[in-house]
């Protein structure tokens, strides 16, 4: 499974991105897709989630200003992002958690992987 993500950039506070993460090879089924970041100096830490069931999940610091959304027939997850703050500047990266291709159509074991980050950068 690879995960390829794009559309990050260089943005003024106040403006908006969208990050896309296009999934390929061959599983199972995902079981929920994410986007995580790290500012420089700072750990990953989730941003947003989104079961396959769709239900959504976002860090504080981001509710009310980004959105989490997954086109199923072109395997891609976005991140859309509105008003943009400098403190949003970090690498963005993609996550998918799902199963790999068991016996029969049984879903096998589970697997987690991740995008390569794209760059967002929020100047003031």
């Amino acid at each position: 499974v690879q995960l390829q993500a794009s559309g990050g950039g260089l943005v003024q506070a106040g403006g908006s991105l969208t990050l896309s993460c296009a999934v390929s090879g061959s599983f199972h089924s995902i079981s929920s897709m994410g986007w995580y970041r790290q500012a420089p100096g700072k750990e990953r830490e989730m941003v947003a989630r989104l079961s396959r069931v769709g239900d959504t999940n976002y860090a504080t610091s981001v509710k009310d200003r980004f959105t989490i959304s997954r086109d199923s027939a072109k395997n891609t997850v976005y991140l859309h992002m509105n008003s943009l703050k400098p403190e949003d500047t970090g690498t963005y990266y993609c996550n998918i958690d799902g199963f790999e291709h068991g016996k029969g159509w049984s879903p096998g074991r589970s697997f987690s992987s991740w995008g390569q980050g794209t760059l967002v950068t929020v100047s003031s």
